[in-house]
């Protein structure tokens, strides 16, 4: 049952020292297990490998030269829309900040998301590691553009104005009417009386993980195989649609 907006800041009490551990020589295993731990605890309905696998791709982004974030989101689609399925995490706190619902694309599924896309016009969900970029005010109100980070999976997100924004099909009486929220043109909606948390937690850089198990994607990308040769920064256009 999602908890009103007023009590979905959940506090870990734990200070780190710094979010990620990263060695010189690569980041197969470079972030630090504690922060794992520590996540894994204040995030118990998130599955621990989804995290591990954000904190990697995460850790070998930062090694590659993108600014250290502050905070991280992670989206599971391989759950059902039905669920909360976005985290948000103060990396240097170990803090859950929010958990909520989002929703995916309507021609990556109905309940649940199986068909991703980098495609103009698919109407589906990307996956992988994004940076979030600036804030906006456009037709769905305040939003956030995302850039995608990997080649050929995402990095065509700000020409197809993947953005978060919020929408009035996201919410818990979609789920108690129909069994499920309702679908995006390919964006991450949330809802609406979440939209100013999620953005102002995300924007000016920080990362958004978008995962499913995807067995080309798991073990073609660079930043979860950490393979520099694959990196690639942020589209740097795009247009004011979703």
């Amino acid at each position: 049952m999602k908890r009103p907006p007023s009590s979905r800041r959940v506090l870990a009490g734990l200070a780190l020292a710094t979010a990620f551990c990263l060695p010189t020589h690569g980041v197969a295993g470079g972030f630090d297990h504690t922060l794992l731990t520590r996540l894994s605890v204040v995030a118990p309905t998130l599955n621990v490998d989804v995290l591990q696998r954000a904190l990697r791709a995460s850790a070998c982004a930062v090694n590659q030269g993108v600014v250290m974030p502050e905070r991280l989101a992670v989206i599971d689609f391989s759950r059902p829309s039905s669920e909360e399925r976005l985290w948000i995490f103060d990396l240097q706190r170990g803090e859950l900040v929010l958990r909520d619902l989002v929703a995916h694309g309507k021609n990556s599924g109905m309940l649940e998301s199986t068909a991703f896309s980098n495609i103009e016009g698919s109407h589906q969900s990307s996956i992988g590691l994004f940076r979030a970029s600036e804030s906006y005010r456009g037709r769905h109100g305040y939003s956030l553009r995302l850039d995608g980070l990997e080649p050929g999976i995402n990095d065509l997100a700000r020409q197809r104005a993947i953005v978060i924004h919020g929408a009035d099909y996201v919410n818990d009486a979609w789920v108690k009417d129909y069994g499920r929220i309702g679908r995006s043109h390919g964006c991450p909606a949330v809802d609406q009386q979440v939209i100013r948390q999620v953005v102002d937690n995300l924007k000016g850089g920080q990362l958004v993980f978008k995962y499913f198990p995807d067995q080309q994607w798991l073990q073609s990308s660079g930043y979860l195989n950490c393979d520099s040769g694959r990196m690639a920064s942020a589209a740097e256009q795009g247009a004011d649609r979703s």
